[in-house]
């Protein structure tokens, strides 16, 4: 009967939380959990896998966020799990790291713990091999903190609940009732595109509050309709995320925006990973490591290996010693959620080239692999 797959969707409460972030590290928040049991380790393995990039894919291809995939350490894996992989994303506003989603391989451990057996095809009973893996709702915080501006929220299309807007410029010599019949037969086409679109029609606001409005929510396309627009059979096209404006023909409108909102997905998560990539430093003497901390950089640097939890305490302390110097502050305030301190955010999976020889940033042993750091919420 295996493998059995069981996924939940709940409310979880952290009784032992002290100091919360607004939408990325909550009391109470709403998540995803999955919990697996294999036969065998490859199998186990493989379903950690698929779950993981999973994750990757909602991260990247719905909220256009990139994320590095790689494995946790060991100080920094599932307590008492075999071994932990994770997504890391990075806030370009704020240089800091997070979490984006974990995929535990469980190991035997729980299942030892707690007599989970299965029988085999021998008839012999194993101890079975489990997964774990959980998405939350911070998803939404580091999408809203990626992509929005000083106006407000920025969505991408996919994940947006209202892509296109249409926005009338009435005046009492074009009245609201005059663009309407125009707006609703643009609002038609769109619809049958499959488009998620709104007609505000209010004549409570004038164009320039709802223009406001509507960027505030972060509406990836607007469409403006005023007189010109209905003579010549067009309108003015507004992107949120870039703010360019167009002209756009009404003739064939759908499948047109169709094509904006694909290219405008793929530009938000460019600008996105563009971003982040000129925030990533390779730093092999340590001299160099808090100094990119202060410019918003994550590090990747050589590495001894995982399992050398002292090594990685020592970061962790130094670089909040010498980033508190470097400020002129003696403390940070116990109560702080963003400390100053660097933490391993993941052994990446992509891995460049590590030449013979080269040593560890910190214990001066053999590095084993690249390691990325960087201050993380």
């Amino acid at each position: 009967d295996l493998p059995l797959k069981l996924n939940q969707w709940s409310n979880v409460v952290r009784w032992e939380f002290k100091y919360p972030t607004p939408f990325l590290r909550t009391r109470e928040f709403l998540w995803q959990e999955g919990h697996t049991a294999h036969a065998t380790f490859e199998d186990a393995d493989d379903m950690v896998m698929k779950a993981l990039d999973l994750y990757r894919r909602v991260y990247e291809e719905l909220m256009a966020v990139p994320v590095v995939p790689g494995y946790k350490t060991e100080k920094e894996k599932f307590a008492g799990g075999f071994r932990t992989t994770t997504v890391e994303a990075y806030i370009a506003g704020s240089g800091r790291a997070i979490q984006g989603a974990t995929s535990h391989n469980l190991g035997q451990n729980f299942g030892k713990m707690f007599d989970i057996k299965f029988q085999n095809e021998k008839g012999q009973s194993e101890i079975a091999w489990q997964t774990s893996w959980g998405l939350t709702t911070r998803t939404i915080g580091v999408m809203v903190m990626v992509h929005g501006d000083d106006t407000g929220l920025v969505l991408p299309p996919r994940v947006a609940p209202l892509q296109v807007v249409i926005v009338p410029i009435f005046s009492k010599k074009f009245t609201i009732e005059q663009a309407a019949p125009y707006c609703e037969s643009i609002l038609k086409e769109l619809e049958a595109a499959g488009i998620r679109c709104k007609f505000d029609d209010r004549t409570l606001y004038n164009p320039g509050w709802k223009y406001n409005h509507w960027e505030q929510k972060g509406v990836p396309l607007r469409l403006e309709v005023g007189p010109r627009d209905v003579q010549n059979k067009q309108a003015r096209m507004v992107v949120r995320h870039s703010g360019d404006k167009e002209d756009i023909s009404i003739d064939g409108i759908g499948a047109a925006l169709a094509t904006k909102l694909d290219a405008i997905q793929e530009a938000m998560f460019t600008k996105a990973k563009e971003a982040r990539d000129s925030h990533v430093v390779k730093v092999t003497d340590w001299k160099d490591f808090v100094p990119n901390l202060e410019q918003n950089n994550l590090v990747l640097t050589p590495w001894c290996g995982g399992e050398f939890q002292e090594w990685e305490e020592k970061v962790k302390e130094q670089s909040r010693e010498e980033s508190l110097q470097a400020r002129g502050e003696d403390a940070e305030d116990e109560k702080t959620a963003t400390s100053v301190a660097a933490k391993t955010l993941c052994i990446p999976f992509d891995q460049p080239e590590l030449p013979a020889g080269t040593k560890c940033i910190i214990s001066g042993l053999e590095a084993k692999c690249w390691c990325l750091w960087g201050r993380s919420y």
